[in-house]
């Protein structure tokens, strides 16, 4: 992406040009996970060997991955959220070690596993969101602690899960909590003094959630005044969810952010009639100020969970004909997006995982009162015949045809990797009231495979001019780790069962498989050292498919349902906390 020193921080802008460091959490601001390092091709990565390993001492779920600055490789784990940082001079030794001391209390209250996105890099600091809310810049080359503030509180049950992102001169953090009632926002804080600068909540009045309501658009027409307020009954709002626990990308040149929102509180839809807003949204903020630029709601009125927070990437491709700066996104509810991100147009909307169900289309015709919208098929949608009613064989389930786990761009093949659910769940919705702390829910679910099929995921090729698969792999489990792709036209992800796999960018097909310690819910990495491609990968089973491994459940509907669809992960994996370097024989 083209960039300026007029526009972000103007260090770390070059240094993610630099293929041999990996500097944000998603490889670059568009969020494309690419590395543009070829050593490592089509024709060698069969002879791919472990080259060194890491204990992260921790067990449970370890998503994200290793930040590479030069030498020095900065690694994380789940609660506690310790960060090591490793001379690569030197065998992986370890120069420095950070363990924040946290309370506890904290763990009951974070949903789906006590896992962490990641670290930030900027200005010559580390930044870390604790469980606990807690942000904190830590000094890069010793560890010490250069500021630190609370961002939300966890006795109300706001969590802290997600990677940061370092912006112009500024700390942007999201928050967890939608199964808590916590009201979700974005907030920057200043990179040398860690004071808030601007803070924009998903739902409220126009001056919380940062809405013009004659500039800020959705669908390209004025959203108007408290366009969230209006769809909310009297002060739900407060307790309404639409969390920011997903990924940040950032445009320097429009200098807008990219983000999404998570699910309205409760899951009981029946308790919440209207559309919600602004939960379940693709947001568009400028930097400076936070203000929302454009706006776009994914899912109105969410009946099944289908968190808007999976990562936006960000592409300048042709589209139909003519040069677009764009944004795609796949999202919880099953359908790929592609947008223009300067304004917020509606391109595409298409199914990018066959059992999709609950929807038949998203409505693209700009001139019905529906446009942007999803056809809703009422069997399918939770709370359509009221409470205590169990809503049978909805795909997907709530974790949705893909989460959390980021998707990859090649601008070579100019094809997404995509890894994906394919689960579908039964979704029995019940009468809930809040309590500040206490979980904020209000639905049984149990998961399982599409009917007549075995495998629970997919991991897919994506064309997001025409809305279609392109090739698709099958796996046992859902793909939960994060994809990478790179110029020499080879795509990596993990497996839960604890496979590294690399495919070939243009068909598919599998190249080579390793399995690691654990399952894998990390995104991979490539990086160069004295001139030799390495690839890491974080293993450590968890997150929400894996939470019955991690915190041992084994009632087939705790986890929020995931304990019985993946039960049989038990038989291929256990816990673990390893940090596996790949690389070529010498």
């Amino acid at each position: 992406m083209a960039a300026s020193p007029v526009f972000a921080n103007d260090e770390l802008v070059k240094m993610s040009q630099n293929p041999k460091d990996w500097v944000i959490p998603a490889g670059n601001y568009a969020s494309q996970r690419y590395s543009a390092l070829k050593q490592i091709n089509a024709e060698n990565v069969k002879n791919l060997t472990p080259a060194w390993t890491f204990s992260t001492g921790v067990l449970r779920g370890h998503e994200g991955g290793p930040l590479i600055i030069g030498d020095i490789m900065y690694v994380h784990t789940p609660f506690p959220n310790i960060v090591y940082a490793l001379d690569l001079n030197h065998e992986g030794k370890i120069i420095w070690k950070y363990e924040p001391k946290q309370d506890p209390n904290v763990i009951p209250v974070m949903c789906c596993d006590t896992v962490n996105r990641g670290v930030a890099y900027g200005n010559g600091m580390i930044f870390l969101h604790q469980a606990d809310t807690t942000l904190v810049a830590l000094d890069a080359k010793t560890g010490a602690v250069k500021w630190q503030t609370k961002d939300g509180d966890p006795s109300k049950g706001a969590t802290g899960t997600s990677a940061p992102l370092v912006v112009k001169n500024e700390v942007l953090v999201g928050v967890s909590g939608g199964e808590f009632g916590v009201r979700g926002y974005v907030t920057a804080y200043d990179i040398a003094t860690g004071k808030q600068k601007w803070r924009g909540y998903s739902m409220g009045p126009d001056s919380d959630t940062l809405i013009d309501p004659e500039k800020t658009t959705a669908l390209g027409k004025p959203v108007g005044k408290d366009s969230s307020l209006a769809t909310w009954q009297g002060d739900q709002w407060k307790i309404g969810g639409g969390d920011t626990w997903g990924w940040f990308s950032y445009d320097p040149e429009l200098n807008l952010i990219y983000y999404g929102s998570g699910n309205p509180s409760t899951w009981n839809p029946v308790q919440r009639p209207g559309d919600n807003k602004w939960s379940m949204t693709i947001w568009a903020r400028d930097a400076d100020t936070g203000m929302a630029k454009w706006v776009y709601q994914m899912t109105p009125h969410d009946q099944w969970d289908y968190d808007g927070v999976n990562e936006m990437i960000l592409s300048d491709q042709k589209f139909d004909g003519k040069d677009r700066k764009l944004l795609t996104h796949f999202d919880r509810n099953g359908f790929g997006y592609t947008l223009d991100r300067t304004n917020g147009e509606l391109l595409v909307a298409q199914k990018y995982d066959p059992a999709v169900n609950w929807a038949t289309k998203v409505d693209m015709d700009k001139s019905s009162k529906t446009y942007g919208r999803p056809e809703v098929v009422a069997k399918y949608a939770p709370g359509s015949a009221g409470e205590d009613v169990n809503y049978k064989g909805v795909c997907p389930a709530a974790l949705g045809s893909k989460d959390e786990q980021p998707a990859a761009y090649s601008p070579l093949t100019q094809l997404f990797y995509v890894p994906t659910n394919h689960v579908c769940m039964d979704y029995e919705p019940f009468r809930v009231t809040y309590t500040a702390g206490q979980p904020y829910v209000g639905a049984t679910l149990s998961m399982f495979p599409p009917a007549g099929q075995s495998n629970m995921g997919n991991f897919i090729a994506w064309n997001n001019e025409k809305g279609k698969i392109v090739w698709s792999d099958p796996e046992q489990f859902s793909v939960w780790s994060g994809a990478l792709a790179t110029a020499g036209d080879v795509v990596f992800y993990g497996t839960l069962e604890g496979y590294l796999k690399a495919v070939d960018a243009k068909t598919g097909k599998e190249l080579y498989k390793f399995k690691t310690p654990s399952g894998i819910i990390g995104n991979v990495t490539a990086y160069e050292h004295d001139g030799k491609e390495y690839i890491a990968v974080l293993s450590g089973v968890g997150g929400w498919a894996g939470i019955g491994l991690a915190a041992g459940l084994t009632k087939p509907t705790d986890g929020l349902g995931a304990v019985g669809g993946y039960a049989a992960l038990s038989s291929y994996t256990s816990l673990g906390g390893t940090l596996t370097v790949f690389a070529l024989p010498h």
